[in-house]
């Protein structure tokens, strides 16, 4: 994958020490109580038990946590910072101005980051711009990684033409030059996937399944044709091993995906034990989206077809996912956020890995930190906290390992910090300046 952009990093030589804290490092190792960590510009210098401190590791300031714990800053991997949510129709795109929907799209940022997801992937909607705009610090929000659009075949997932003749979505999530999404060849493909790889796409996005909320196809139809997938995967990884994402909800499509070497499959509401000891096999990982299972479908604000769809497969998935757990396949976070899903709400989704695909706290804390860096070709920045992973870091009043859900709710989430930045903090903790404002 294309290497992340260069972020700034506060003055060198600054070193904050958290003390007072239950450290969750993201390994899946026991919490280590009295715990410490040093934070040395934008990275961990060290982390572990604070009497086990080098002693040649003076730091500058120090910051008591009052016994807190403190979580490596989560990563949800299947994110769409370019829809509304249940605040909104996609439709209102029709009206507005693409600088307008930029700025809607911004306030999405800043409160995912704030509720604690400290890395997102887009999987259409984004592109590089808003990543490089992050990454400089010229707005807050998570460290991102987009795919800029979603491919498929015409009459798609990707097809959202509606009768009247209008591209819905061009309307909904397209900003201007963004490559075109409908893919008519095995040689189109290939042109795609580079027409993606030099606008900075960070993966590919592929629909290899019909899906819930597109007009022209149904979850259990095949999307992308095999030989599709396999010259997109070919491509991708021939520039630099990009990750391959695939939606895919019904059997012929997972099916498909799973056997052109896809990275990852985004929902796998269908999978079945043949399928799953594939996965297994391959290393591939599964993004089951449970967020968005679990909203209420308001008829009023979707079609009847896609109401129908969504009571169907939403309760296919919730009795799915946990033979896949128990299967061994590798689960990694992602809430599908901002389609019924609102933006911030994110860390919900790792009560329900536990409620509904029956991890542990502790596997789904993982599924939600090093698994996610993993699967987004991230692990050596980010995903948990040791030494020389960036500073990326949630401070709660929760023990997750109890009440794993409460990391949903906001008022639970005291402190954020993000690449030795503060990027809210809600309860005091660091107050006189102990670290740098993200965005100063």
């Amino acid at each position: 994958m294309p290497p992340l952009d260069a972020t700034p990093a506060p003055e060198p030589g600054t070193r904050t020490l958290l003390h007072g804290l239950r450290l969750i490092d993201g390994s899946g190792r026991p919490p280590v109580p009295e715990a410490a960590l040093l934070i040395e510009d934008a990275t961990v210098r060290w982390a572990g038990p604070a009497h086990a401190l080098p002693t040649d590791l003076a730091p500058s300031t120090r910051v008591d946590l009052g016994g807190r714990t403190v979580c490596p800053g989560f990563i949800d991997t299947h994110v769409h910072f370019a829809l509304p949510g249940p605040a909104g129709n996609p439709l209102q795109g029709l009206y507005e101005l693409p600088s307008y929907r930029t700025l809607k799209v911004l306030d999405r940022l800043r409160a995912t980051l704030e509720n604690g997801v400290t890395t997102a992937r887009d999987l259409m909607g984004l592109d590089a711009g808003f990543r490089q705009a992050v990454a400089e610090r010229k707005v807050p929000g998570p460290r991102l990684l987009v795919s800029v659009t979603m491919l498929s075949q015409r009459a798609g997932h990707a097809d959202f033409t509606l009768a009247g003749g209008i591209d819905g979505l061009a309307v909904a999530v397209a900003f201007p030059e963004s490559p075109r999404s409908l893919v008519g060849s095995v040689d189109d493909m290939r042109a795609r996937v580079r027409d993606l790889v030099a606008v900075g796409a960070d993966c590919v996005k592929l629909a290899t399944s019909g899906g819930v909320t597109s007009p022209h196809d149904r979850p259990e139809w095949l999307g992308l044709r095999p030989e599709m997938i396999r010259a997109a995967v070919e491509e991708a990884q021939a520039y630099g091993g990009l990750p391959v994402a695939a939606h895919a909800i019904g059997r012929p499509g997972i099916e498909a995906a799973v056997r052109s070497g896809v990275t990852s499959i985004e929902h796998g509401y269908a999978l079945d034990d043949e399928l799953r000891a594939e996965m297994v096999d391959r290393g591939q990982y599964l993004v089951p989206t449970l967020l968005e299972t679990t909203q209420d479908l308001d008829p009023a604000r979707t079609s009847p077809s896609a109401y129908e769809k969504g009571l169907r497969w939403h309760r296919i998935a919730q009795e799915s996912v946990a033979r896949s757990a128990a299967a061994g396949v590798r689960i990694a976070m992602g809430t599908d956020s901002g389609l019924a899903v609102g933006h911030g709400h994110n860390l919900k989704e790792l009560g329900l890995l536990v409620d509904i695909a029956g991890l542990t706290p502790m596997e789904a804390i993982v599924a939600g930190t090093a698994t996610a860096a993993r699967l987004c070709g991230v692990d050596e920045v980010t995903g948990s906290l040791e030494a020389g992973k960036a500073a990326d870091l949630v401070v709660t009043d929760v023990d997750p390992l109890t009440d794993l859900a409460l990391l949903g709710e906001p008022d639970h989430i005291l402190a954020v910090v993000k690449e030795g930045r503060l990027a809210v903090d809600r309860a005091g903790l660091f107050g006189g300046g102990t670290l740098p404002a993200l965005c100063p």
